[in-house]
This record gives C-alpha cells, sequence and structure tokens, in this order.
C-alpha cells in the first residue's frame, strides 16, 4: 500500500510524515510525500529534526504531485483549514482523508520558538501515524470504509 502526504509546499509537514511513516511502516506499506506547489527544497529545520530524532532522511526532497514514484492507495492531506490555506484535492481514485497540522514553515519568534512549532507538528504526524499502524491494517486493507473512517477520526486526535 503507497500512502501519499500532500500539502502544498512539500518542504514541512508532509516531508515529515513520509519519513516517520516510512521509519514505522510493516512490510508491503510505503509512504511518499509531494506538494501541489512545491518549494523545491526542504526545509532544513525539518531535515535538523528528523536527524534529531534518528529518521532517515536520504531520499527526502521536494517534488509535486504530478512526479510520484508510485500511485498512492491512500492519500493524507496535512495542510491546516484553520489557518486560511487551501487543502490541494488529490484527483484519482484514491482513498482521502484529512490530518490538518500547522505549518511551522511560517512560524515566528525565536530560534527556540520556531524549533518548537517544529516539533509540534513532527508530533502531531507521529502520533496519529502510530495509531494508523496499531489499526488491524490487514483486515482494514478490504474494508475501505471502515479504514476510511478510521483515518478520519485520526486525523482529528491531538496528542
Amino acid at each position: 500500500m503507497n500512502v501519499l502526504f500532500l500539502c502544498t509546499g512539500n518542504s514541512c509537514r508532509s516531508i515529515l510524515g513520509e519519513a516517520a511513516f516510512n521509519q514505522l511502516a510493516p512490510a508491503g506499506w510505503r509512504a511518499m510525500s509531494a506538494g501541489s506547489h512545491p518549494t523545491g527544497q526542504v526545509h532544513p529545520r525539518s531535515l535538523a529534526l528528523l536527524a534529531r530524532e534518528g529518521v532517515a532522511t536520504e531520499g527526502l526532497y521536494s517534488k509535486s504531485w504530478d512526479k510520484l514514484p508510485a500511485t498512492p492507495d491512500i492519500v493524507i492531506t496535512v495542510c491546516a483549514g484553520a489557518a486560511g490555506e487551501t487543502c490541494p484535492a488529490y484527483l484519482g481514485p484514491v482513498l482521502r482523508t484529512h490530518w490538518g497540522v500547522d505549518d511551522p514553515a511560517h512560524a515566528t519568534g525565536t530560534d527556540a520558538e520556531i524549533d518548537a512549532a517544529f516539533r509540534r507538528a513532527y508530533c502531531v504526524l507521529r502520533a496519529r501515524i502510530e495509531a494508523f499502524l496499531a489499526l488491524p491494517l490487514a483486515e482494514l486493507e478490504h474494508d475501505r470504509a471502515r479504514l476510511k473512517a478510521e483515518l478520519d477520526r485520526i486525523g482529528t486526535l491531538v496528542p
């Protein structure tokens, strides 16, 4: 199963989701990330955070959703609608869910405050990914309606 973490810039949240998911995923599950308007670079604070957390960063890069290495089965949008951000709508016969996360790329303040915003985004995504991977995946692969309901529920979790 291929999971796509999708946002606008593909420099922070979707990259964090891709990396965390791939670190935790069981065999047969793989994540990728993309943006509708990619920045073209992964935010250095995203890479630094992942390195501090012991998460592999090799092969991570900012890319457009029209240059995916595989067709996704599940698309998880991670943009924050509450911030007035428009979520891209992936077209195609996929299961879609939304896990809104504030964009740490727009954080302001001291270095410590900005780092904290990146850490918050990562912690929210990681907690949701752990909840996702704790589901009975073999069972739910064949029950798309139940899988969608579970993923939608997970998208509301605030660690």
